[in-house]
């Protein structure tokens, strides 16, 4: 990786670039989507789930994204271009791009390759799907995963106060939703090792149903007899830290 710090407009960023193995590697990555982010994952485990920026911040220009809000408000998931917060209600809804955020992570999607998924295959054992699509398990990969899924579980969590309790503290008060057969977009990211620290590692999903009824946080799911999952690797992540 090659970080490099800069500023922008009163705000700090850290531009994190994934190194070329070649000159034919430099070019090609040259070409592809850059994530923009706010905060970290290290930010949230410390914890502090304080905004440091507005949500539009990661998402201006982007299409595709996760994350959460100021103070753990929720769960915040972007498709096709529009984003929702799903609280403990359950229930997505559009949301304002000026709230704030400790952590949230986008890009323009444009998928790189997509594949079918073999029906009975489980939300924990997409990763090796993904990463034999991308090529590499290293780096962000940007992942799309929709059609029929036989059992979906979601959830999320209430807003937290100040003195913050741990995310394993908070995830104990989730709330969980057993969806069951739906029709379904799961977006997010897969994070290799080599980039521990700035997203959640591994798989991490969030979604949301055709009709916009229901989503959050992915726990669990199995695929039906239609789903596909098509993936971007993207060259790197500019992390936007606040002013």
């Amino acid at each position: 990786m090659n970080p490099r710090l800069f500023a922008s407009a009163g705000a700090v960023a850290l531009v994190v670039t994934l190194a070329p193995l070649s000159q034919a590697g430099a070019s090609e990555s040259e070409t592809k989507a850059t994530i923009s982010q706010v905060g970290t994952y290290d930010y949230l485990v410390q914890p502090d789930f304080t905004g440091l920026a507005p949500l539009s911040e990661a998402i201006e220009g982007q299409t595709l994204g996760l994350g959460t809000f100021a103070d753990l408000d929720g769960e915040f998931v972007m498709v096709a271009g529009v984003p929702y917060q799903v609280r403990p209600d359950g229930t997505p809804r559009e949301v304002d791009p000026q709230v704030a955020t400790p952590f949230a992570q986008a890009v323009n999607f444009r998928p790189d390759t997509s594949g079918p998924v073999a029906p009975g295959t489980t939300c924990a054992d997409l990763g090796p799907v993904i990463t034999a699509l991308a090529g590499s398990d290293d780096g962000i990969t940007a992942v799309r995963v929709r059609g029929t899924f036989t059992d979906l579980v979601t959830r999320s969590v209430p807003r937290q106060q100040v003195p913050y309790p741990s995310l394993a503290q908070v995830v104990a008060g989730q709330t969980v939703f057993a969806l069951g057969q739906e029709r379904a977009v799961l977006v997010g990211f897969w994070q290799g090792d080599d980039m521990k620290g700035v997203g959640q590692p591994g798989l991490h999903l969030h979604g949301v149903n055709v009709d916009r009824s229901a989503g959050g946080h992915v726990l669990s799911c199995v695929v039906g007899s239609d789903v596909q999952v098509s993936v971007q690797r993207t060259a790197g992540v500019t992390i936007h830290s606040g002013h």
